[in-house]
């Protein structure tokens, strides 16, 4: 393994699927694909794309860098989900990196706001925990970043990994901010299979 670490970073909070990869302090690769859908499907094979765009594998790796929200609920699960068993299955580090982190790290003169449904967005104000607002109200306590460029916050994402990897002891956990609007049926109770 060369000495300066190599992180595969990448997220799926969004409608994208993203990853970037770090040697050292550079990123040598990076691959963003906007979908809606299907991240589960090609998260893996966007991966090991990136790692042979900068020719390694698997095994050259020395830690996982991921994004874990505020986003979709999905895409966050299957972004932390893969992390953990990548990290386990390879035996290194997994770092979970918020949005706001990677937003803050693209520009520190501007106040990270990730985009949620309904013109609402998802901020953090400082000594507060993160909450929903309309972006307008957002848009009133100064400028915002917004996540709006997967490329660069993939690429933050791998930065940011790359400078705590090796303090890390926590493994990634979804970062999210509201309950999931999915609920079972009021009408109908769930049917127990035996």
């Amino acid at each position: 393994m060369p000495s300066d670490p190599i992180i595969l970073a990448f997220d799926t909070s969004a409608a994208h699927c993203a990853a970037a990869l770090l040697f050292g302090d550079r990123i040598v690769t990076s691959r963003i694909e906007a979908m809606s859908r299907g991240q589960a499907e090609r998260l893996m094979p966007l991966l090991e794309e990136v790692l042979a765009d900068a020719g390694y594998g698997w095994k050259d790796l020395s830690a996982i860098g991921v994004g874990v929200g505020p986003g979709n609920f999905t895409g966050i699960r299957i972004s932390v989900s893969a992390a953990r068993g990548l990290a386990l299955g390879l035996g290194v580090p997994a770092v979970g990196v918020s949005g706001f982190d990677a937003l803050a790290d693209m520009s520190m003169d501007a106040l990270p706001a990730i985009r949620a449904p309904r013109d609402q967005v998802y901020v953090a104000l400082p000594d507060q925990s993160p909450m929903l607002m309309p972006q307008i109200e957002a848009e009133s306590l100064g400028p915002l970043i917004l996540n709006d460029d997967a490329e660069a916050q993939v690429r933050a994402i791998a930065r940011i990994a790359g400078q705590k990897w090796q303090a890390n002891t926590a493994q990634p956990a979804p970062l999210y901010v509201r309950p999931a609007d999915a609920a079972p049926s009021k009408d109908t109770p769930p049917v127990l299979l035996d």
